[in-house]
């Protein structure tokens, strides 16, 4: 842990457990730094919404400490905090117009009229909903209400802005808009994010870094793009994307390289990411698009004979799934401008793909 003044939020130590016994959140270690947007992502029940709330101040830790800009806030109340928050449900007054559930954090610390009106005319800009500060937030379309929900958690210039899973009730088209939307709120204020969700796409398109929970600990903080292209253990691998995922014994350990006996026949080189020793389980980690159709001969250290199970058209590619090393669930996706729409159910074919594109992780 560093002790950089960069750093906004810091976890240490942290554990909480709800019934004494259990614990929800397992010895958490973890800064957040100034301007950042981290998201906790993870499967129902891995601990990541239970940190937001000891953050936001909802929920005691049971153990470690919790500090904002250097200060200790275990034991400072919620409305003390200087922290924005988005809830699920958006959490708007009913009976208040937009223009009024955006004043009252600014009404509770105390400013003067003159001050709440310059800035909720700024924050509703920002979200694009100048025009809607009259309305009550059942005229408003579920998004609209997110992006009041959004202008209030920022309307008071906080330090830190918390958000929990605020675009799961929205369609795929408005949900992936707002996705923007925020992301680009973020970047032109600069504010500081903590984000929380279960949806790996939602994450990857938003995040600086990831924080990606299981069983209550972190199992890797990475940025998008390290998470996708080199996970370090097999959940997050199987969590993030999609993925290929075949089971096998060490046979043999080269450098950084080894190879693999496929449960189901075949012998398959890798990276060694999380396996030590000949002998050792190993589940290989193969993204779909990382695999090519019939390449060209020798181009491959890794080349399969296959047999196409069912093919998917899905615009811009075809999901293909096959049968390779007796697995009969291999995804391949294939391009659509590769000459392969020829493909058919049924056929073999080979199956290719590169040493450093499979990784050798826990069982």
């Amino acid at each position: 842990m560093s002790d950089n003044e960069d750093v906004l939020v810091r976890f240490e130590a942290v554990q909480k457990s709800y019934d004494g016994e259990t614990l929800v959140i397992k010895n958490l270690n973890l800064d957040v730094s100034r301007g950042e947007f981290l998201t906790m992502l993870g499967p129902s029940g891995s601990g990541k919404t239970t940190c937001l709330m000891m953050l936001a101040g909802f929920e005691p830790a049971t153990d470690g400490e919790i500090f904002l800009d250097n200060q200790p806030i275990n034991n400072v109340p919620p409305h003390k905090r200087g922290i924005g928050m988005v809830f699920q449900n958006y959490a708007l007054f009913p009976h208040m117009s937009v223009a009024e559930n955006l004043a009252f954090p600014l009404e509770v610390r105390g400013m003067e009229k003159v001050d709440i009106e310059s800035r909720i005319s700024t924050a509703l800009d920002m979200v694009q909903l100048g025009d809607f500060g009259t309305r009550r937030p059942s005229q408003l379309s579920g998004g609209q209400q997110q992006r009041v929900a959004v202008a209030r958690a920022l309307v008071f210039d906080p330090v830190l802005v918390l958000i929990d899973e605020p675009l799961g009730a929205l369609d795929k088209q408005l949900r992936e808009q707002m996705q923007y939307e925020i992301k680009h709120i973020h970047e032109n204020l600069g504010v500081t994010v903590v984000y929380v969700t279960h949806d790996q796409s939602e994450a990857l398109t938003m995040s600086n870094r990831i924080a990606v929970f299981n069983d209550g600990v972190i199992q890797q903080l990475a940025s998008p793009n390290d998470l996708y292209e080199r996970p370090t253990n097999a959940f997050v691998a199987q969590f993030i994307g999609e993925n290929n995922r075949l089971l096998g014994t060490i046979r043999e350990i080269d450098g950084n390289t080894c190879t693999v006996d496929v449960d189901g026949g075949g012998q398959v080189k890798a990276l060694k990411v999380n396996v030590n020793t000949v002998g050792e389980r190993a589940t290989l980690s193969l993204r779909p698009e990382r695999v090519e159709v019939d390449p060209p001969e020798g181009k491959y250290p890794n080349v399969f004979d296959a047999t196409v199970e069912e093919l998917i058209y899905l615009g811009d590619h075809i999901r293909t799934r096959a049968n390779v090393c007796g697995h009969n669930d291999f995804i391949v996706k294939v391009p659509n401008a590769s000459g392969h729409a020829a493909l058919k159910e049924g056929v073999n074919a080979k199956l290719g793909w590169n040493i450093e594109d499979c990784r050798a992780l826990d069982a």
